[in-house]
């Protein structure tokens, strides 16, 4: 069933407007009577009929609100070190459809990608788009942000804010799933660049609280740690059942 996200709902009457709507009406061409979901992007679906179509603008009467089943327990929030090329684009994507909560591009001192300050917004709107799109294909119950890109010092404060905070690490560490027993309701995971994290910025993610954890004794790329540690930690707390 096609699912779209919307500002709110308020009472039983929603409009798609805009691409969504056009999508809709001219793309799914979809007709009075049909079945769609809207999102509330606060974990609300909203299961409706639709009760006027236009080139651009869809009428819907809502039938049925339930929590959205697709939003794990566990809220994890992706640390990465900036990528070169697309590879961002392919983390934000995949860890959205797997269910991270938030993610918080770094920039720490191995990143061989340095944009400036107006790259980086551009960078970041793409970014959020690719969540978004990500998350209405993956049924997902809210839009994961994608926050500023943070200096290393920056988002070191922050990772000591979470009850769990892990450190993949090429390096080794200890095993990831005793960290969430018993399961925590938020996470925070960091993950290097290409050229791995600097031996004085373990130091400093340690002395923050950080737990550095393995991922088994082969070496991931820096687009495939996050996956593999996302998906341990959900698995870890009964979210991929």
């Amino acid at each position: 069933m096609p699912k779209f996200f919307v500002d709110a709902v308020c009472g039983d009457n929603v409009e798609l407007t805009g691409p969504d709507g056009a999508h809709v009406a001219r793309s799914l061409r979809m007709r009075e009577g049909e079945i769609l979901t809207v999102c509330d992007a606060a974990g609300y679906d909203y299961r409706c009929e639709v009760t006027g179509v236009q080139p651009d603008r869809v009428s819907l009467r809502v039938m049925e609100k339930e929590l959205c089943r697709a939003e794990p327990s566990l809220k994890v929030t992706l640390f990465q070190c900036l990528t070169k090329g697309d590879k961002m684009d392919y983390i934000v994507q995949k860890t959205v459809e797997l269910g991270v909560d938030r993610i918080l591009p770094v920039l720490s001192q191995r990143s061989i990608s340095r944009p400036d300050a107006k790259a980086l917004q551009k960078k970041r709107e793409r970014w959020q788009k690719i969540a978004r799109e990500a998350a209405m294909q993956a049924g997902r119950g809210k839009i994961p942000a994608v926050m500023p890109v943070a200096g290393f010092a920056q988002a070191v404060q922050h990772f000591s804010q979470f009850p769990v905070a892990a450190v993949c690490y090429e390096g080794g560490g200890e095993p990831m799933a005793p960290l969430l027993k018993p399961p925590p309701d938020r996470a925070a995971l960091f993950i290097g660049p290409e050229g791995g994290i600097a031996p004085e910025e373990i130091d400093a993610l340690k002395e923050a609280g950080g737990k550095v954890v393995t991922l088994g004794p082969r070496i991931l790329r820096t687009e495939t740690a996050p996956l593999a540690a996302l998906c341990g930690m959900l698995f870890a707390t009964g979210n991929m059942e």
